[in-house]
């Protein structure tokens, strides 16, 4: 019925799912900030600790389609 194979969609799942989650994480980031009123620092410091993990995945994606692997 379906023409996706297996690897079509954990492709499709690890871009689009986790970019999703990502973006969810970082409006999460950004209401702790807002909640917590942080402030200009506060909040750059916020968002560069707790998303500098997401920075590697989406280096690793890129450096992946850069490469052609």
């Amino acid at each position: 019925m379906f023409t996706l194979t297996e690897q079509q969609i954990s492709e499709f799942g690890m871009t689009f799912g986790l970019g999703g989650l990502m973006l969810f994480m970082l409006f999460i980031i950004w209401d702790l900030a807002r909640k917590a009123k942080a402030g200009r620092l506060g909040t750059f410091v916020l968002f560069f600790v707790l998303a500098f993990g997401m920075l590697g995945f989406v280096a690793k994606q890129i450096i992946t389609w850069v490469m052609g692997l």
